[in-house]
């Protein structure tokens, strides 16, 4: 975690490539944690801005700079989720996670290559899939905090209290709260080349305005929900039913322009679509497959949530 750079009391100071070296770790966290790309990335710098603050003996005195600063990072997280709540409640529509263009760089765990409790571990990719991000949305901060940092990033729950400010006892039992609610929403796992498969499908059927062919896709208890954040025109409440979402998406097929275009493309992870105009990217759907059915459909339109999307 450091480099032998200048001397200081003893040991290696870190240097400024050491400390930048912590920022995939932080950005791996930090989503998951916001479920904004754009947010984690303000997270992130608000850290190396307090870390860089601090005088050169104070940063001397840390022994771990990347716990240093995965601690100020959550605690940053923890602070943005409660002020999100009462801002996600004048939000415009339905608000979704922000959609990934592709699976982030993968870590596998705790740098110096400990666990603890390895029970219940969802891995790295799990995590960033939508279905996966809806349901710690309708978790408290609290609970989000320590079952991501437990239940993913492997850290304890001694250290878990330390950034939350509860009791080791008191963060367990928010990470096994939190555990039983990705339970209860999780479905049986669905190969990726069967949710392809399925995707692709439903892309030929929406092309096609078969309206048969869409329903027979989607499971007959089905929802569909849009976020446009009140700056793209979308659907403001969910679609409930399989039916009336075949109907609804083939009424936007015949309201496409002549110059939209459909691509499959991955979603956080997994196999979804994406809507171009003039090459530009105007809407991310992403899915959730059980079988051979699609249980959900998100379709995330907001601009602001977009820009990884269009800028590259």
């Amino acid at each position: 975690m450091t480099t032998p750079s200048e001397p200081g009391h003893g040991r290696p100071h870190p240097s400024l490539s050491a400390i930048v070296s912590e920022r995939r770790q932080l950005i791996n966290l930090t989503y998951r944690l916001l479920g904004s790309r754009a947010e984690a990335e303000d997270a992130v710098q608000e850290t190396f801005a307090r870390w860089y603050a601090l005088s050169r003996q104070q940063q001397d005195a840390i022994e771990s700079p990347g716990a240093w600063l995965t601690t100020v990072a959550s605690r940053i997280c923890l602070n943005l989720l409660n002020s999100a709540r009462a801002r996600r409640e004048s939000y415009v529509g339905e608000w979704i996670p922000e959609p990934l263009p592709e699976p982030m760089e993968w870590i596998t765990g705790r740098q110096d290559g400990t666990t603890a409790d390895p029970a219940d571990r969802v891995t790295l990719d799990e995590s960033i899939n939508m279905a996966f991000l809806v349901v710690l949305e309708s978790m408290t901060p609290a609970e989000r905090v320590a079952f991501i940092l437990h239940d993913v990033f492997r850290y304890s729950f001694a250290e878990i209290a330390e950034i939350v400010g509860r009791t080791p006892a008191a963060c367990r039992q928010l990470a096994s709260s939190a555990r039983r609610r990705i339970r209860a929403a999780k479905a049986p796992a669905t190969p990726a080349a069967r949710q392809a498969a399925v995707v692709r499908a439903f892309k030929a059927a929406w092309e096609a305005k078969d309206i048969d062919a869409l329903i027979g896709l989607l499971d007959p208890n089905a929802t569909a929900i849009a976020d446009g954040g009140g700056l793209a025109l979308t659907f403001l409440r969910p679609i409930e039913g399989g039916e009336q979402i075949a109907h609804a998406w083939v009424e936007i097929a015949h309201r496409a322009p002549s110059n939209m275009t459909f691509l499959e493309r991955t979603v956080n992870g997994q196999p979804g679509l994406v809507a171009q105009q003039d090459g530009v990217t105007i809407t991310v759907f992403a899915f959730d497959v059980a079988g051979d059915r699609i249980k959900r459909i998100w379709a995330v339109r907001n601009p602001e949530k977009l820009r990884p999307w269009t800028t590259g």
